[in-house]
């Protein structure tokens, strides 16, 4: 049986920057901060993503947590 164990975390926040004039699709641009402690709960991180979204150029659209895990057998 094998089993995964967080070894690093990070939190990306999605931007809404607009429109492509030609296509009309959505632009989309990210910001990511490394180093998130990997025990830190969804409650947690929502005030902080929310708040670093404040100071952005453009809207808040969607914040990801990317967990990175390194597997071992038990």
């Amino acid at each position: 049986m094998a089993v995964a164990t967080i070894v690093s975390s990070s939190l990306r926040l999605e931007l809404y920057a607009g429109e492509d004039p030609e296509t009309g699709n959505p632009i989309f641009t990210s910001k990511s901060f490394n180093n998130v402690k990997t025990d830190a709960t969804p409650d947690q991180l929502w005030p902080i993503a929310t708040a670093v979204a404040g100071l952005q150029e453009f809207p808040l659209q969607n914040v990801e947590r990317r967990d990175y895990s390194e597997l071992s057998e038990a």
